[in-house]
């Protein structure tokens, strides 16, 4: 695969250069880099089906600023032109100096902020060139030069390979209960929701922006006009991002899927007063998985009706008021928020203004290397809930790093709940026999947990066997040394 080799390729190289310490500056360095490739090729494209219709396409980044004029310039031959193309201390000082500032003037210059322009503006607002080699740069622009984006397949190719970048930047960056959610199980919750070309979705929480970019790709099937395009790009998806880096990430990622300008905006949801939600604000269709634990400022905090210092029970309550009546929500949290004596009142209130019809429990290892269980919450804003049918995920292997959640690990769940199936792994509860606190544990009632019947002496020379065995293996070792 040409994109894994050309992106593993930069890695290495990135991995020798000062200014880049770990997966986030890799990651970050390689977006910029790769976003503007990707928009000379789209413009190209443009460019090429106007002359087609005989109109006249205008370019966005124009002159010695487009991808082929600073990066790549080419010879009579179509290779890289090596008298013109600037590499060492020349070339980072274009980029510092000149291309960087250029760049983010389209925020000022931009007719609206949600234009193309606008977007570019505020990618290179946020950026700057961390790769102080000019030979490392040019090593760097030479992989990514030798990638294209025209057909339907290179793109996706690229997508599915920058993902996995972004998986490794969440391994290594997560803070304030943050990690990566897999795409797998992003997939399935989706695919539960349903969301529909008219409805709004949106992530107030929402990172590299994994859910609304495959609610745009499960959307994408159900177009039907020039319209239904349309409105899938510029009046569906809406995002928000408190940090730096996943806000670009997020939009960079949007435009990679398809969506020309995306509607993210960078800000800290939880700081918005939440008793100026109007009706016109509210959305469809909420998709998240919220930090958890973090912390915010007591005037932060002071907003919402229920006072908590866990950030995801402040989200909770905000999913609630920003879905319009009926709207579908499916929320990821920590397992612990359905019987944390703490989120009593939230769980109430929850319970008391939507349906929470469905509770997915999912096992240990979903995200690797976080140490938490997590379930998945779905909820319809407007009735009290009646109802709830619990899935527990059982993939009957132990997931991780190297043995990662898959969709056929979710095949079942998804199937089993168009009926709300009963099995060994599902099963239904009345709300109304949930107690003042309303504990929400899942709780089997179709397994029976095995018993360990053996006695402590068993147990005992269990562990003495261990011990034996480990002791001989180490001499075995220190033989062959």
């Amino acid at each position: 695969m040409k994109y894994e080799s050309a992106f593993n390729a930069i890695d290495g190289i990135l991995r020798n250069e000062a200014g880049c310490s770990n997966e986030l500056d890799y990651i970050e360095q390689t977006s910029w880099l790769l976003f503007l490739k990707y928009l000379d090729d789209l413009e190209t494209e443009q460019e090429i089906k106007a002359e087609l219709a005989g109109k006249e396409y205008k370019r966005i980044i124009t002159g010695f600023h487009r991808w082929s004029a600073w990066a790549a310039p080419k010879n009579d031959k179509g290779e890289l032109d090596l008298i013109n193309a600037m590499t060492g201390d020349d070339l980072v000082e274009f980029v510092d100096t000149k291309l960087f500032p250029a760049l983010k003037r389209f925020k000022d210059t931009a007719s609206a902020s949600n234009t193309l322009e606008y977007k570019i503006g505020e990618i290179f607002s946020e950026l700057r060139n961390k790769i102080h080699s000019g030979y490392n740069l040019r090593e760097v622009i030479n992989k990514i030069d030798s990638l294209a984006f025209q057909s339907a397949d290179d793109k996706h190719e690229m997508t599915i390979l920058y993902e996995s970048k972004i998986q490794r930047m969440g391994n290594a960056g997560r803070n304030g209960g943050e990690y990566y959610t897999p795409r797998p199980l992003i997939r399935a919750i989706v695919e539960v929701v349903n969301p529909q070309i008219g409805e709004t979705v949106y992530d107030p929480a929402c990172g590299s922006a994994g859910f609304l970019c495959e609610a745009f790709t499960y959307m994408q099937e159900q177009i039907k006009s020039v319209a239904d395009a349309k409105t899938l790009q510029q009046n569906t998806f809406f995002g928000k991002e408190k940090k730096g880096l996943p806000y670009i990430i997020a939009t960079m990622n949007m435009i990679f899927h398809g969506v020309a300008a995306p509607n993210i905006i960078r800000g800290n949801t939880l700081a918005e007063n939440l008793a100026a939600v109007q009706e016109r604000d509210r959305k469809h269709v909420i998709l998240a998985n919220p930090p958890f634990g973090g912390s915010e400022r007591d005037e932060v905090k002071q907003n919402f009706d229920i006072q908590t210092g866990e950030t995801a029970y402040m989200f909770m309550q905000h999913f609630i008021k920003m879905l319009k009546v009926n709207g579908r929500a499916g929320i990821v949290i920590k397992n612990t928020f359905l019987s944390n004596g703490d989120a009593a009142s939230l769980r109430r209130k929850l319970l008391e203004e939507c349906n929470v019809h469905t509770i997915l429990d999912l096992p240990s290892g979903v995200f690797t290397g976080a140490g938490v269980k997590t379930v998945v919450v779905f909820f319809t804003k407007g009735e009290p809930t009646k109802n709830i049918w619990y899935y527990q995920l059982n993939p009957g292997r132990n997931l991780g790093k190297t043995n990662a959640l898959n969709a056929n690990d979710l095949a079942e769940f998804v199937e089993l709940y168009k009926t709300k199936g009963e099995s060994e792994n599902s099963w239904t509860i009345d709300a109304t026999t949930l107690g003042e606190d309303c504990d929400l544990s899942v709780k089997n009632p179709n397994k029976v947990e095995a018993i360990d019947e053996r006695t402590t002496e068993d147990i005992l020379n269990a562990i003495a066997d261990l011990n034996a065995n480990s002791a001989s293996l180490i001499a075995e070792i220190r033989e062959l040394l």
